[in-house]
């Protein structure tokens, strides 16, 4: 005879427990009566709207300081981090060609301004039959004309050779021509005097260029070049910053646009200084709002002296506005997040019915309701994850808020 499996009379064993343990299952308890809740009415309250928003700080200025001429760096004298002052030379690129071609252009000018008798750039051609060519063009027309006027007349009497009327017409008609050369080529001179200064101009700024100079009073963002370098016009040097003001940019409902101005007191948090909080103005409101968003645009300013603020960083602002409403509240753990959707937990008759609400802004232990609730309702604060529609109810009292931490009872006392 066979020995009987002794693992089959283990698992027999197993399952004749098991059996047995489970009609032990005890039944919940709320199975048997209506859940015991406390209740808390929905009630008016007079508030002052406050918009609340986060957004992003960025610099008041920021450009790109860039090379305008062509040369090689000798001269670094800002890097990351340092404080600059409007005018302040930056980078400083080498200036020997530009110098020579300056004193080139300058000579040119010299011998034009000699030719019409000017002794400085500054001075002006008044009357082009006063500059030292005209003048002796003049002179020597005046001559032959003279001469071909006594020539004329003593051959008119009959004692001059008309041979000597013929030459002397001929040198004055020659020197009228050679006045009226020099006039028009003194009036070109003018102009070709005109564009050396032009070009002694331009070359004196590409002088003053071979110094790069700060824009205005900023810091130096980042450093983009190092001496020995080459740089080509529009190379980018360094990137500067102004950070005082700093600006606050931030996005706003577009529910909110009526209770936005200009001039309107910001305060403003950061995480860097979480125990601290800043103040500014309203200084720029978007026309336009975001179709995708739906929010527009606000920036604020806010003084940044010692420069604490930095651009870049997360800030939450906080601005009061004008807008004075009556609203419905409710304390905020009446509020159940369920599947997407905030839920209050209305009670009538003993009988929860549970409806979707829309919420405003918070208030301490209160929450605003837009809709779904009405003044006057009584709602459940707990336990809400045992409530629906339909639960049985039996109000045990009214809500109580919970205790206070010490600090704030001795603040309040």
């Amino acid at each position: 005879m066979k020995a009987f499996p002794y693992f089959l009379v283990a698992a027999l064993c197993l399952s004749f427990f098991a059996c047995t343990r489970s009609k032990d299952v005890p039944v919940r308890k709320d199975a048997a009566g209506p859940v015991q809740v406390r209740s808390a009415v929905v009630k008016p309250r007079q508030i002052q709207r406050v918009v609340e928003s986060v957004g992003t700080l960025y610099p008041f200025d920021e450009v790109l300081v860039s090379a305008e001429i062509e040369g090689r760096v000798d001269l670094v004298e800002a890097d990351l981090g340092d404080a600059v002052t409007q005018g302040q030379i930056l980078v400083h690129i080498s200036d020997e060609e530009q110098r020579y071609v300056l004193a080139q252009n300058e000579a040119q000018l010299r011998q034009s301004l000699e030719r019409l008798g000017l002794k400085s750039e500054k001075d002006r051609v008044q009357d082009v039959t006063e500059t030292p060519d005209v003048r002796r063009a003049s002179a020597d027309l005046l001559e032959a004309r003279q001469r071909y006027e006594r020539v004329k007349n003593l051959v008119e009497q009959g004692i001059g050779a008309k041979s000597e009327l013929d030459q002397a017409s001929a040198r004055f008609q020659s020197l009228q021509a050679g006045y009226d050369a020099t006039v028009n080529q003194t009036r070109n001179l003018i102009q070709e005097v005109e564009r050396f200064k032009a070009q002694v101009d331009l070359q004196r700024k590409k002088l003053r260029d071979t110094s790069v100079r700060a824009p205005f009073a900023a810091f130096v963002k980042e450093r983009q070049v190092t001496v020995g370098q080459y740089v080509r016009p529009n190379a980018p040097l360094m990137s500067l910053v102004k950070t005082d003001p700093i600006r606050l940019r931030l996005e706003v409902p577009e529910r909110m646009a009526p209770w936005i101005k200009n001039g309107q007191v910001a305060e403003v948090g950061v995480e860097a200084f979480t125990d601290r909080k800043f103040h500014g103005k309203v200084w720029r409101i978007s026309p336009t709002v975001d179709q995708s968003k739906r929010t527009f645009v606000v920036e604020a300013l806010i003084s940044n002296p010692s420069g604490q603020l930095k651009p870049g960083s997360y800030a939450r602002a906080r601005m009061p506005t004008d807008k004075s409403e009556r609203i419905v509240v409710i304390p905020t753990r009446a509020v159940n997040y369920v599947l997407g959707s905030n839920k209050a937990y209305v009670i009538k008759e003993e009988v929860i019915e549970a409806r979707d609400v829309k919420l405003g802004d918070r208030f301490d232990l209160e929450v605003e309701i837009i809709e779904g609730l009405h003044e006057g309702e009584a709602v459940a604060t707990g336990p809400l994850a045992r409530l629906d529609t339909g639960t049985k109810v039996s109000v045990a009292g009214p809500d109580e808020p919970p205790e206070a931490p010490r600090a704030e009872r001795k603040a309040s006392e």
